[in-house]
């Protein structure tokens, strides 16, 4: 935004019709003057009447009141801070705003830093548009419609707007003998793909994001004469405007018009952009909360565009969290594959973790068993392909209930990895399973999800041995008694499994009995030691 005409805090508030930002205070009023934006801590930028985004604070956290009162002493118009929920804000960063004269805002909690920004970019370009060119100032104010309006009678052509993706976001009139491919891209809401394609064959496109001036097309057959120019804010293109001959030569000064046009629509489509980008977020804060169970959750369904009553299901997808060049290919995949599957699902893409919510219209309780082979298929296709654990939960009534469904999709795939950890060598891991499919194992980290507090409490001499072996041993004890233990108590087996001589394995045992007064014949020994083994290899349970 540095360098921008200024825009004053309430335009900015005026523009953000999304709730990206909250007002907490204003103490010299909301007409202040905004020149820029500073991300984070930057000491060596000028804060003269800038707003800061106070990117690792909140309004409750004891740094918060330093960050604001800083601010102020160097001139910032405003801070903006994480949000900070229902709470009230505190006296203490409060009296920093007032004492300074600096405006507080909140991040609103399903928005990012990302949308923050684009939200102060997209203010201060509508702030100069109406001043920086008379075509602009001739928009009456409904938006990229009315701008194809107004350069279509001055370049007597029909015209649209397209993003850089060439979906319309706006278009003139048309009339009833206009030509084929204009009608089956308005109809369509964007350009076909083979005539992407075509375009970029011929070149043009690439013309067209590497210009700045408008380019010609002359008429070919029934395609009739265009004129094209990219959308530009700087050097981000943000799409393109297209003018066709609608019937009718194009206007003389059509290219003049288009360029000024092109110059006008800038902040549309930087609004574009930025309500796409916020429903989006919006969108995934709901499934996320959904999904924890937190917040409202019929306002998260409402927000999601499901049916309160519509069965559903969740998926979830982990990949290991080891570096692989081809992990998150592999998620946005899946991803993909999950969407077609049913358009109506929803996708919330972490890090190592790609979480669907699989609406069910018929009911049937293994259609995401079946999605979940699907995205297995596709998962292990691939010759690189990275693993990827795939956990379906069980069908539930509806998406208010979906926590439940995705908190057994997390069980699911545990129970997935932790069968993978204790195969035999060359076994094959399977990686995808309902609920049904590995029950027992799901029971089991249920109960060691439970014992672990009490585990951790306990002292012993079993206690004393896990943790000597995992201190000093690298955890060799800790294998053995799960290679013992899982082959119930068959040492040749259990050799095998561990690549060792049997007499080897007897030593081990034994020393566990000499060394550390561990009876592996006591049954209630055994069952605190295959506990101990079992919380020890699992390591610290559910993130």
């Amino acid at each position: 935004m540095t360098g921008s005409p200024d825009v004053t805090l309430r335009q900015i508030l005026d523009h953000d019709e999304d709730g990206v930002l909250g007002l907490l205070l204003a103490p010299a009023g909301q007409d202040v003057a905004v020149h820029g934006v500073i991300i984070g801590e930057e000491a060596a930028r000028p804060h003269e009447g800038r707003i800061v985004l106070a990117t690792g604070h909140g309004p409750d956290t004891v740094a918060a009141a330093e960050v604001v009162r800083e601010a102020g002493r160097r001139g910032a118009a405003a801070v903006v801070l994480r949000s900070h929920g229902p709470r009230s804000l505190p006296a203490e960063v409060s009296a920093a705003a007032r004492e300074h004269g600096v405006a507080l805002l909140a991040r609103a909690e399903w928005a990012d830093w990302g949308a923050t920004a684009e939200l102060l970019r997209a203010a201060t370009a509508f702030a100069a548009a109406g001043t920086a060119d008379p075509l602009a100032r001739d928009v009456p104010g409904d938006g990229l419609a009315a701008l194809a309006a107004e350069v279509a009678r001055s370049c007597r052509a029909s015209i649209t707007v397209e993003d850089t993706r060439f979906r319309v976001l706006a278009h003139s009139a048309t009339s009833t003998d206009a030509d084929g491919l204009r009608q089956s891209t308005i109809l369509e809401g964007k350009v076909p793909d083979w005539r992407v394609a075509e375009l970029r064959r011929s070149g043009l496109l690439r013309a067209l994001w590497s210009s700045r001036d408008v380019i010609h097309r002359p008429a070919d057959g029934d395609d009739p004469e265009r004129l094209v120019v990219a959308v530009r804010s700087g050097g981000e293109i943000l799409g393109s405007l297209w003018a066709a001959a609608d019937g009718r030569r194009l206007s003389p000064d059509a290219p003049r018009v288009l360029r000024r046009a092109a110059e006008a629509a800038v902040p549309y489509l930087l609004q574009h952009r930025l309500r796409a980008g916020v429903g989006r977020g919006r969108e995934e804060h709901a499934l996320r909360e959904l999904l924890h169970g937190d917040g409202d959750r019929g306002t998260h369904v409402w927000s999601l565009g499901l049916a309160p009553g519509m069965p559903c299901a969740v998926l979830v997808a982990e990949r290991d969290r080891a570096v692989h060049p081809a992990a998150e290919r592999a998620l946005q995949a899946l991803s993909l594959q999950a969407l077609a599957h049913r358009s109506t699902a929803r996708v919330l893409r972490e890090s190592h973790r790609l979480t669907v919510l699989l609406p069910v219209p018929d009911g049937d309780a293994r259609d995401a068993v079946r999605l979940a082979r699907e995205l297995d298929a596709l998962a292990t296709g691939p010759p690189d392909a990275a693993v990827v654990w795939i956990g379906a939960g069980p069908l539930v009534h509806s998406p208010l209930d979906a926590a439940d469904s995705y908190a057994r999709a997390l069980l699911v795939v545990r129970a997935l990895r932790d069968r993978a950890a204790r195969a035999a060598p060359g076994e094959r891991p399977v990686r995808h399973a309902g609920p049904e499919e590995v029950a027992q194992t799901v029971a089991v980290l249920r109960v060691l999800d439970a014992v672990r507090p009490l585990w951790r409490e306990a002292a012993g001499p079993v206690e004393e041995m896990i943790a000597a072996d995992l201190a000093t041993g690298g955890g060799e004890l800790v294998r053995t008694l799960t290679a013992y233990f899982d082959t119930g108590g068959d040492v040749p087996r259990a050799a095998e499994r561990l690549t060792l001589h049997a007499n080897t394995l007897r030593y081990r045992l034994r020393r566990v009995r000499e060394r550390y007064g561990v009876d592996l014949d006591d049954p209630d020994t055994r069952l605190v030691v295959t506990l101990a083994v079992r919380l020890a290899r699992g390591g610290p349970g559910p993130d």
